[in-house]
Order: structure tokens, then sequence, then C-alpha cells
């Protein structure tokens, strides 16, 4: 990692408009993807919507809000999903940061496990969960597509130490 400040805390309310703001323009680019990315429309209100369900890690550079990952407990696994890093903060293990935070609180729910969904369209995300151990589970297909559009992957949790 090259950003020595970065730090992950929870979001609050207040930091809405600005997790806004990050989603956008860290979905830009899948704005041509089919279907494109539901992140590209999120609100203030959707993501407050969201946010009564899941819970929402932000990555923060000098006090700049700059990547994001939703997660919320299932059955018996904790869904992680709309991880988004600025586009000018990539490549600097921010996105794994995000991920690991998410697994640690799995670990905290006394989940065994993670999960979540990537593009097809999207091969370099899908090489850097698998590098961070998770694997394949099955494909799925957004409604209106009779082709696979995404695949599902999983990663078993090791518990807490005692």
């Amino acid at each position: 990692m090259t950003d020595d400040a970065l730090t992950i805390r929870e979001a609050t309310d207040a930091d809405v408009p600005a997790l806004v703001a990050v989603l956008r323009a860290a979905f830009a680019e899948q704005r041509d993807l089919a279907p494109p990315s539901s992140a590209l429309g999120e609100t203030e209100e959707s993501v407050r919507g969201l946010m009564h369900t899941a819970r929402v890690a932000l990555a923060v550079v000098d006090g700049r809000i700059v990547g994001s990952q939703f997660f919320e407990p299932k059955d018996d696994y904790l869904y992680l999903f709309r991880l988004a890093v600025l586009p000018d903060h990539r490549q600097r293990g921010i996105g794994q940061a995000l991920i690991r935070y998410a697994e640690e609180q799995a670990r905290a729910l006394g989940l065994p496990r993670t999960q979540f969904s990537v593009r097809l369209a999207l091969p370099r995300q899908r090489a850097m969960y698998e590098r961070m151990g998770y694997r394949f589970v099955e494909y799925g297909t957004h409604s209106g597509f009779s082709a696979p559009t995404f695949a599902t992957l999983t990663k078993d949790l090791d518990p807490p130490p005692n």
C-alpha cells in the first residue's frame, strides 16, 4: 500500500453525500456494461435505505473518502457488494483493505465465509478476488439476459484467534 494515511471506518449518515459521489465516480466506467451497473443510479435516499440493512466501510485518505464496501449478513455468510475505489486511488491496495475489513466483520459476527458477485466483463476484478482466496461458486444472469453476466465467488474464513 502506498497510501500511508489510509484509514478504514464505517459510514455514518453524514457521509452519504460523499459516498454517493464516490459510487458514481468509481462506477462511471461501467456505464457501457450490459446491463449498466445499478450503482450509477444510487441516490442519497437509496443509499440511506441500503444502510438500514447493510453496513458500509469507507476508505479515507488524508480526510477524503476514496472508496467504499457495502456488506450485510445473509444466511451463513457476509454478502459484500458495491466495492468502489476512485479511479485516481486504484492499484494501491485500497480495495483489498476494504475487503479485508469486511472479512474481519464477518468473523466478528461468527459467519464462516464471505461472498459476492463480479461481472464477467471485469476479469481483472475477478482475478484480484481470486488472488485474495476467493473461489468460483456459480454463474448468474441479470434479468432480461439469456447468457450469464456475473460470477458468484466465496471465501471460507478462518475463525478469529482466541
